[in-house]
């Protein structure tokens, strides 16, 4: 116990002798400090309720040690505004923030990402039955994988048009290859003596990909759902930097740097932080549901 109050003492030294050299240095530390060992405690607590609350209050923390430092340091909106003038933008801002939100992330983002995902898992299952598939394709979509968006993007938009179509296609690019290297990598997991109790069995290629392959390939298949849902929403976004109607996130992003609008620039960002975590947790939650009987859901 001793040593524990040792530790903590010189822990809190830190903002004290800072505040000695700068009294704003020194109550921003202060504020890390407390929200720090309240972490610290909560984190250790048994109780559900605590440990969750941790990355609230982890947030909560750099949210509020943003807006100390920006007023005690005053520092110009146009470099970094606070985030009460974010939120107070966003207030203000519905109509347009939702605008903009359906024209990204519903037409844009969603549209491409089923598109995609569907594509790709359609393709997995012709390369797991035809391996000449697997060794002519995968090296390409490796290629097609490594090309910038900055490149394909104008050329997509060039080819679909200015409207969501456009942003559709780009997200479909992003995500297939991801989604379809772990649906092929999956469809090959299962181990050896399983496929040979199956062939034992009598059983199909179609009955041994149903009752056996596939439901082996259930987490790769959600890792793979998983990494193209943030792809999905920066190639969206970065679309609409190329050309775009007069909506969208990244719309109004390029616009409101060119007008230092930075408040409606954080305001988009955030949104899209916002639906790019929601969307990724909605997946996150499917998984859980459908391999509940892998390992690694059971901590």
């Amino acid at each position: 116990m001793t040593g524990v109050m040792r530790s903590y003492g010189a822990f809190l030294a830190v903002p004290v002798l800072a505040a000695l050299i700068d009294p704003r240095l020194g109550l921003v530390l202060v504020l890390w400090a407390a929200a720090w060992a309240l972490n610290v405690w909560l984190s250790r607590r048994s109780a559900k309720a605590a440990r969750a609350a941790v990355p609230v209050v982890f947030g909560l923390t750099i949210l509020a040690l943003w807006e100390a430092t920006v007023r005690l340091y005053a520092v110009p909106g146009v470099i970094l505004p606070p985030p009460t003038a974010i939120g107070a933008r966003i207030a203000t801002s519905l109509p347009i923030l939702w605008e903009d939100f359906v024209q990204t992330f519903i037409k844009g983002a969603l549209s491409g990402y089923a598109m995609g995902a569907l594509a790709a898992f359609a393709v997995a299952l012709l390369v797991d039955r035809y391996d000449f598939l697997r060794r002519g394709l995968l090296p390409v979509g490796n290629f097609m994988a490594a090309l910038p968006i900055i490149g394909t993007a104008p050329i997509l938009v060039m080819w679909f048009g200015f409207d969501w179509q456009s942003k559709a296609a780009v997200v479909v690019v992003m995500v297939f290859f991801p989604i379809l290297v772990n649906t092929v990598e999956g469809l090959r997991s299962a181990d050896r003596m399983q496929r040979d109790l199956m062939h034992t069995y009598a059983a199909s290629h179609w009955q041994s990909l149903i009752f056996l392959r596939l439901p082996a390939a259930m987490p790769f298949i959600f890792n793979g759902l998983k990494i193209a849902t943030t792809l999905a929403l920066i190639g969206a976004i970065v679309a609409e930097f190329f050309g775009s109607p007069i909506r969208g996130m990244g719309f109004r992003i390029s616009t409101s740097v060119g007008q230092l609008a930075l408040d409606m620039v954080w305001a988009e960002i955030t949104v899209a932080a916002l639906a790019g975590s929601a969307f990724y947790g909605a997946v996150a939650l499917i998984e859980r549901r459908v391999t509940f009987w892998h390992p690694s859901m059971w901590r």
